[in-house]
């Protein structure tokens, strides 16, 4: 059960509801993360138009940002954004195989950029830290301003997953599809 429930449209201030009808409106869904930021409208406004961005926006193609945004929740055990963008990742053009074993914890098998995508957030995520060599090829492969990208989409996914844990945000349909990844 989430830690902050959604609030009521009587019980919002007129900054909150008019985040949350913008929220709606761009998104379709003003659950998960967004229903806690609305506690911060000036923060829930900001975070979904970054989001946004991150989402729609970038130059990287949809298949690699759903990656992206799959490899980030499933390290951050991210139930949510789980159940949202595993439908999304499938829709992008990812391989169902490949999104059970990200789900699994497994490396799955993957095209060359979508390998450069699994080792860079994986690196990033063990060394906090950026070697030469793997900067060099997700450069090589996606440019300089898709490294920058990249590590906007990482980053804000990162936040919406620590958001949704911190606050036990219930998925859409009330499921939890994904098991704690062993270290």
């Amino acid at each position: 059960m989430a830690r902050l429930p959604p609030l009521e449209r009587e019980q919002m201030t007129e900054d909150q509801a008019r985040v949350a009808a913008e929220i709606l409106a761009t998104r379709g869904i003003a659950g998960g993360p967004f229903a806690v930021w609305l506690r911060s409208p000036e923060l829930a406004d900001r975070a979904q138009k970054f989001g946004a961005f991150t989402r729609y926006h970038t130059s990287l193609e949809k298949r690699i940002s759903e990656l992206v945004i799959l490899i980030t929740a499933r390290l951050w055990t991210a139930q949510f954004e789980w159940a949202v963008h595993a439908d999304e990742a499938r829709r992008a053009g990812l391989d169902e195989e490949l999104i059970r074993d990200i789900r699994e914890g497994r490396r799955p098998k993957l095209r060359p950029d979508e390998a450069v995508i699994h080792d860079f957030i994986h690196e990033l995520y063990a060394t906090r830290a950026m070697s030469q060599p793997t900067y060099e090829r997700a450069r090589a492969q996606f440019g300089e301003t898709g490294v920058v990208e990249l590590v906007a989409i990482i980053g804000y996914y990162a936040f919406i997953s620590m958001t949704l844990n911190v606050f036990d945000c219930d998925t859409p349909d009330g499921s939890r599809p994904l098991a704690p990844l062993s270290v």
